[in-house]
């Protein structure tokens, strides 16, 4: 766990004008790292931190002295630690890096953005109890969730290779589907398309294969967050998940935000972890008294769909759910760590872990449209009429998050943004 210092002091502005604003997503007590290029720009891509509507080169500045950013994440705490509070001295009113640190800023509309590390394992949990359980009763009324669910965090291997930033569009994947009252199987375009809300949690330092991480540990070994959207194509999902899970119907697209919020930057935003009394405990392995006092990361999310004809009218994006991931979450980010490496599996620098779906106990923060819908049976009318059981071409789909909390300074995790192509 990370403590409150200095670089979180709400009082602590910026000589970046932009930074200072109140509805910004990347004052300076935030800090997020990402990976950029100016647009048009064919060179490798830099390390850059976001600041207000700017993205410091921290090359350029004089800050690191390499492009890479596992090798950045790969940093033991202590450093990490030391780098965020360079960044917030030298980016602060007054700052005598102002003069040379100016030159190394490059506005954030003239960037182009890629995945903000090279992830080279992806593991997708399930953690969301209130998704879980929707999902449940639409094919297992009498059992939505498995036995092991409260006892176990579930996950399975995914794609990393197809792991895409924000704003890019991908094509409506196709596969086998099978119809309830067909005798046979089909192949052809998706017809159930649908977005999960969830977080990406990135890996920093490794462990040792052979070498669980221990509770106490877990969080030293994260970097940070990202917003995560992990498109699902339910349809083949149905067909092909038994018995070994998704496959196709997951691994065409996942888009991820540019920036990963630090470990550090989230120290103000946590929540207790508790687990009801008629619950079943976590196992030893994956309790312990920090994890219980503040484990939880108290981030609020948002979900927002622009189709083809609103952004034609000029209208904006519709908000469709808002919660929170400290009521949706099931299991902690230090708890997905330790399971992971329990038995002696080895993570390393830009893993990344999704949460799953981050749904609320109430229908408006659902964190999927088939939870929307309930399984497509009831529509969703939009502002303009239009109406969605599930994506059509040309919909584009929006998740935003945020941290506020009285006495702290409102901090974002941009956006993650995508588009569905024919």
């Amino acid at each position: 766990m990370y403590d409150i210092d200095t670089t979180h002091d709400p009082k602590r502005k910026s000589w970046v004008a932009s930074a200072n604003e109140a509805a910004c997503d990347f004052p300076i007590q935030n800090l997020p790292l990402g990976r950029f290029r100016p647009a048009g720009d064919a060179g490798g891509w830099r390390i850059g931190v976001a600041i207000g509507d700017q993205v410091l080169d921290l090359r350029a500045a004089g800050v690191v002295d390499t492009d890479d950013m596992n090798a950045l994440m790969a940093a033991t705490p202590a450093k990490r630690q030391a780098l965020r509070k360079r960044l917030s001295d030298g980016l602060r009113e007054g700052s005598s890096e102002q003069g040379a640190w100016s030159k190394a800023l490059v506005p954030q509309s003239a960037c182009e953005y890629t995945v903000p590390c090279k992830v080279g394992d992806y593991t997708d949990f399930y953690t969301g109890i209130h998704h879980a359980t929707t999902i449940g009763k639409l094919f297992r009324p009498d059992q939505p969730l498995m036995p092991n669910y409260k006892w176990v965090p579930i996950g399975y291997h995914g794609r990393a290779s197809s792991i895409v930033v924000s704003g890019q569009d991908f094509k409506r994947p196709h596969g086998q589907t099978k119809a309830p009252d067909a005798a046979e199987p089909s192949f052809g375009p998706c017809k159930r398309l649908d977005y999960e809300l969830e977080l990406a949690f990135y890996v920093g330092a490794g462990n040792a294969m052979g070498q669980p991480v221990p509770m106490a540990e877990a969080e030293s070994h994260l970097f940070g967050v990202g917003l995560f959207n992990d498109w699902s194509a339910r349809d083949i999902q149905a067909w092909e998940y038994q018995p070994l899970g998704p496959f196709l119907s997951k691994n065409f697209a996942s888009t991820v935000s540019p920036w990963i919020v630090t470990m550090e930057a989230l120290a103000p935003f946590r929540a207790p972890f508790v687990r009801s009394a008629e619950d079943p405990q976590p196992l030893p392995y994956l309790d312990g008294a920090a994890n219980r006092e503040r484990g939880q990361l108290d981030i609020t999310l948002e979900v927002l769909i622009q189709t083809a004809k609103m952004r034609e009218a000029g209208t904006a994006p519709h908000r469709l759910t808002k919660g929170r991931v400290a009521e949706a979450a099931y299991w902690t980010a230090a708890q997905l760590v330790a399971h992971h490496t329990v038995n002696g599996c080895n993570l390393q620098p830009g893993d990344l872990l999704g949460s799953g779906t981050l749904s609320g106990p109430t229908p408006d923060a659902a964190g999927s449209l088939i939870e929307l819908t309930q399984g497509g049976k009831q529509p969703i009318e939009l502002p303009n009429g239009e109406k969605r059981t599930f994506l059509e071409d040309g919909d584009t789909l929006i998740l935003r998050g945020w941290c506020e909390r009285d006495g702290a300074v409102r901090i974002g995790l941009g956006e993650a943004r995508g588009t569905v192509l024919s």
